[in-house]
């Protein structure tokens, strides 16, 4: 069975706000089967954004629970966050899971890894998927040679992955608090 990768989420917190972005492309082997693929979701009455990578199935999992988390712990992500990776990391169902999540809202920017972990980034800048590497680059050298608000720091970021990997496209989504 051929492997799907799909998706490049970048993500940008700074003092004037808050942005995360996705390209719309899934592939399947060597065939795009989606190039319009929607793969941010607000969260939590719009107070929190979500991007996801992975398998679908399992990434949408994983959204649905920490959606739930955030409920329970009244919208503090670090909190939500915290509560996912334990469950992670003791579920047997959830250890199986391919995805992970960057999760942000106004003063927050974590990663949920595949292996449970909850990860703060150092710079405010976060990036998952294929074109992940690609995207952090662009968006760090960005944010420390431009004046450029998160959001347009995204939509540059993931353009410019866009252009290098095979597995990312320039439909872009980008959402911001």
């Amino acid at each position: 069975m051929p492997r799907i990768r799909a998706t490049t989420i970048l993500a940008v917190r700074t003092a004037a706000g808050a942005a995360i972005g996705g390209d719309g492309q899934v592939t399947l082997g060597n065939i795009v089967m989606k190039n319009d693929a929607k793969k941010i979701r607000r969260l939590y009455d719009g107070k929190v954004l979500a991007g996801f990578a992975g398998a679908a199935a399992d990434a949408f999992s994983l959204l649905e629970r920490f959606e739930a988390k955030l409920r329970d712990h009244q919208g503090s992500v670090p909190r939500a966050a915290a509560e996912l990776a334990k469950e992670w990391r003791t579920d047997r169902v959830l250890r199986r899971l391919e995805a992970m999540l960057i999760v942000l809202d106004r003063e927050h920017l974590l990663l949920l890894s595949g292996n449970g972990d909850v990860i703060q980034p150092t710079d405010d800048v976060l990036a998952i998927g294929s074109g992940g590497p690609y995207a952090l680059a662009a968006a760090r050298a960005l944010l420390a040679h431009t004046t450029m608000k998160p959001a347009e720091i995204v939509r540059h970021g993931l353009e410019i992955a866009g252009d290098i990997c095979i597995y990312t496209n320039r439909s872009i989504d980008v959402v911001e608090i």
